[in-house]
């Protein structure tokens, strides 16, 4: 009981000292708050009111089909310009497309010839001109197809199969609903690593660690009580996120079971928490400290499955990854929040993250005895 308390007491330390330090604070409360809102109202793969002109020097029907074709929120409404304006507008960002309508361009259609239209496209904008050009393609062939029946001329012979597509999950293919989830299993991650990681700096920076050291505590008790501390900090504000900004304020729809998405985060909090010790056992100050957070977050959160699918990374990687605990943790997450998935299906990842946790727990430990307490 003894241990208990001093485990409760020590955590409760560690919370009124992130109080007090106001920069970490406002990391917490931007993490879960300001950054998901602007992700989720962000459009980053998507078209999104991209700004195109048209050279219409056709001036007929069809031309003037295809020019109202391009609607919001994927266009801008098209821009009327002349043939010397392409390159001056293409060159000051005015526009990202350029669509130039030959003269004759409706007559030689009914004729039955192939007549050309010329797309020029500003590639610097690499997403909008990649997406863009597969759009105006598709809603060009749209409009010719749907002119030449009226005619009575269909343009090409109809397909021997259709396929019936049918969006389950994000039936709108909203890219902010993706967006906005993965930057909260990110920030679950960065946050954990970061606190736990600079309350021990913290210690060793105020002097307070040599107070510790002389109070009859254990390695072990001092450890747990900044775990626990700092993982309910992470776990209550990322509760927090997922009900009241991003369902109720960015209304994204969570398919699944919240309890039992917080419960693989406690057991993903117990492994980085863990890790944030490390890091702080190796650092000697908050810089260093930055430093190797740095070299530690961005391969945990490239080749965990988050940002690009594990199924495209080379057979190393994939194996190597296995190791960490945000590779199952991003699985766990996409598979609950995305798919409604239950237990029955996510154990295998609630029992990778429990073993990793519990070596990453034995060996932080291990290595906060040498680090802290080897003079005694």
């Amino acid at each position: 009981m003894n241990g208990a308390t001093n485990v409760l007491y020590l955590g409760l330390k560690e919370l009124r000292s992130l109080l007090r330090d106001r920069i970490l604070l406002a990391l917490v409360l931007y993490s879960f708050t300001l950054n998901l809102y602007v992700i989720g109202q962000s459009v980053l793969e998507t078209l999104n009111n991209a700004p195109i002109a048209v050279v219409d020097e056709d001036r007929s029907q069809l031309s003037g089909r295809i020019a109202d074709a391009f609607l919001p929120p994927h266009f801008m409404p098209p821009v009327q310009i002349g043939l010397a304006d392409v390159d001056p507008g293409l060159d000051s960002a005015r526009f990202t497309f350029a669509l130039i309508v030959p003269s004759g361009f409706e007559r030689d259609l009914l004729a039955g010839r192939s007549p050309a239209i010329q797309l020029n496209v500003d590639a610097t904008q690499m997403t909008q001109a990649w997406l863009g050009a597969a759009y105006i393609q598709a809603i060009v062939t749209t409009e010719v197809s749907g002119f030449l029946g009226r005619y009575g001329r269909p343009s090409a012979a109809p397909p021997p199969v259709e396929l019936a597509m049918r969006m389950r999950f994000n039936p709108a293919l909203t890219s902010s609903w993706f967006m906005v989830m993965t930057e909260l299993i990110g920030n679950i991650t960065m946050l954990s690593i970061i606190l736990t990681g600079a309350a021990l700096i913290r210690e060793r920076e105020r002097g307070t660690i040599e107070h510790l050291l002389a109070m009859p505590l254990t390695p072990l008790q001092i450890m747990t009580a900044k775990v626990w501390s700092m993982a309910l900090v992470v776990l209550v504000c990322s509760g927090f996120a997922l009900k009241v900004v991003i369902g109720t304020v960015l209304g994204v729809p969570v398919a699944g079971s919240v309890p039992l998405f917080v419960a693989g985060t406690a057991l993903h909090l117990f492994a980085t928490t863990s890790m944030g010790i490390f890091l702080g056992t190796v650092a000697r100050s908050m810089p260093q400290l930055g430093l190797l957070v740095i070299l530690v977050l961005v391969p945990l959160q490239m080749l965990s499955g988050g940002m690009t699918p594990r199924e495209s990374m080379p057979e190393l990687v994939r194996t190597v990854m296995l190791a960490a605990p945000t590779t199952h943790f991003t699985s766990l997450g996409q598979a609950i929040l995305f798919r409604g998935a239950g237990l029955d299906v996510v154990w295998p990842q609630f029992a990778a993250i429990t073993a990793i946790g519990a070596a990453f727990f034995v060996a932080t430990l291990a290595r906060f005895r040498r680090a802290e307490f080897s003079g005694q």
